[in-house]
């Protein structure tokens, strides 16, 4: 065991002999690139006060001593000899020189976490002042398999203008809420609070809850993956990132709390990474999930099995992403939820699936999918003769025209001054029938029609995939109705088919 106290250098010192990168600063601490795994995206955390590192990709970790030595591959005692050697010691501690850098780093205050309730009741009343936009809706509906009302039941949003946050902030501190240790939430140069979201990290909001039914923070998917200046051209980029303020004046680490979705009851609890792949596995399951911020993030797992084991569950099962029998940070991170789950008590087991798949998320909607064009294909051949006419009408693009609320939902038709849609303005792209349940009512069956007009398009379809403003006519010999799709859902709406510009060649 490495004691800071006794050792003539410090663990800057030895970051500095090891030439490691550094991507960010805050007070007592540095993020780093790392060096033992290569990850180049400031992953590992050296703690200044303690003397210790870890590294959040591939959950290396240690004090000073074993840094030097896993680079280098010598034992702990030849690191130090090597050390005091480099740094010309002579085992002696030198006068402490502290650099302008490390000055600053040093003086950045940082505010003291708020506790569960306070985080909570902030982050929620943060969310109910945003909104998500037609274009994350459209996404989570059709890249993700979610409907609306789950959309909405799991409380995504997006994240706000950079110009809005200070007016944000504001509102929250004068109807009573405080800020002050929340992550995400900062004092500016001007002195004043507000909170850190910026235009490069821009995209969906997720909110994320601990078996207590608290919000104990969000991370962002970002709308462009971020990537840095040396990263391989094989690398996709940062997806996700936690809101948080760890680097701002006064500003709060995340945390890095577990996502938990589900029944904390529930026998069996799945554990994968990623609080949005766990919402949306949960939704196509039925399931309980927890979720890491990373796959070696599994601190939290730790506090959480304990309350699970309390409370009855009996059995883990390890459902991290398929590239854990490919990529060492991601096996070390599953094989870390074995052990933990076993140091509690429960049963664990691990989780395989069609490699072709990279996430349970992925897996699970590819299955939903198919199931659904069997039932169709079932039902349209031996069940119950049940099928609805419909039709689709799309806004004519093949001209240079534009239009102020193409793709967009209702509201931006009207606020474009339509009443209702311009059916002059409008191609009919297909006109064919689709399969149905005798239980399937109009939301369903209209439901059904965005997910078959979304996936596997039926032949003869002559438009782009469904979307905002497009028009759905359902008819029969007797009578016809008309839906325009929203960015939540289908509203009903009068159309005039009549003067619609015809059929798309």
């Amino acid at each position: 065991m490495e004691y800071i106290a006794d050792m003539p250098f410090t663990i800057m010192d030895v970051a500095s002999l090891l030439r490691l990168n550094i991507r960010r600063r805050m007070a007592g601490q540095v993020y780093v690139d790392c060096p033992i795994c290569g990850d180049r995206r400031g992953k590992m955390n050296i703690n200044l006060t303690k003397g210790l590192w870890r590294c959040n990709y591939c959950g290396e970790g240690g004090g000073m001593l074993a840094l030097y030595a896993k680079v280098h591959g010598v034992s702990t005692s030849v690191a130090y000899q090597e050390i005091c050697d480099a740094l010309q010691t002579g085992g002696t501690a030198p006068a402490p020189a502290v650099s302008k850098e490390m000055a600053q780093i040093e003086t950045v205050p940082q505010s003291e976490r708020a506790d569960a309730q306070t985080v909570h009741r902030t982050m929620s009343a943060l969310l109910s002042l945003l909104t998500l936009t037609p274009a994350h809706r459209e996404h989570l509906r059709t890249k993700r398999g979610l409907t609306d009302g789950q959309i909405d039941r799991f409380g995504f949003r997006s994240t706000p203008p950079p110009q809005l946050c200070r007016h944000l902030t504001e509102r929250l501190l004068e109807q009573g809420y405080t800020v002050r240790g929340i992550p995400g939430f900062y004092m500016n140069d001007s002195g004043r609070w507000t909170v850190k979201f910026h235009r490069r990290t821009s995209g969906i909001l997720i909110p994320i809850l601990g078996a207590d039914g608290l919000i104990h923070g969000a991370q962002i998917r970002l709308d462009h993956p971020i990537k840095n200046r040396d990263d391989p051209p094989e690398r996709s980029g940062t997806k996700y990132l936690p809101l948080s303020s760890a680097n701002k004046n006064m500003g709060t680490t995340s945390g890095s709390p577990v996502h938990f979705i589900g029944d904390p009851f529930s026998r069996v609890v799945y554990v994968t990474e990623g609080a949005l792949k766990a919402d949306i596995a949960h939704a196509l399951t039925g399931r309980t999930f927890a979720a890491t911020a990373g796959a070696n993030n599994t601190a939290g797992l730790d506090p959480l099995f304990a309350l699970l084991r309390r409370n009855g569950v009996e059995e883990v099962i390890e459902a991290e992403d398929m590239d854990k029998y490919r990529n060492q940070a991601v096996s070390r991170g599953a094989s870390k939820v074995w052990q933990l789950a076993h140091k509690h008590g429960l049963a664990c087991r691990r989780l395989i699936w069609d490699p072709n798949y990279k996430g349970i998320d992925d897996w699970q909607l590819a299955l939903r999918r198919e199931r659904e064009q069997k039932k169709e294909a079932q039902e349209m051949k031996t069940g119950p003769k049940y099928s609805q006419k419909y039709r689709v009408y799309q806004l004519d693009l093949n001209g240079v025209r534009t239009y102020p609320f193409a793709f967009q939902g209702i509201e931006a038709m009207r606020a474009a001054g339509y009443e209702q849609p311009p059916a002059e303005d409008y191609v009919l792209v297909f006109d064919g029938e689709i399969g149905h349940s005798a239980d399937d009512g109009r939301e369903m069956i209209l439901e059904r029609i965005f997910i078959r007009c979304n996936n596997d398009l039926p032949s003869g379809y002559r438009g782009h995939r469904l979307a905002a403003s497009d028009v759905v006519e359902l008819y029969d010999s007797e009578r016809r109705a008309f839906f325009y799709c929203n960015s939540t859902g289908f509203v009903p709406v009068r159309f005039a088919p009549g003067t619609a510009a015809g059929s798309r060649e």
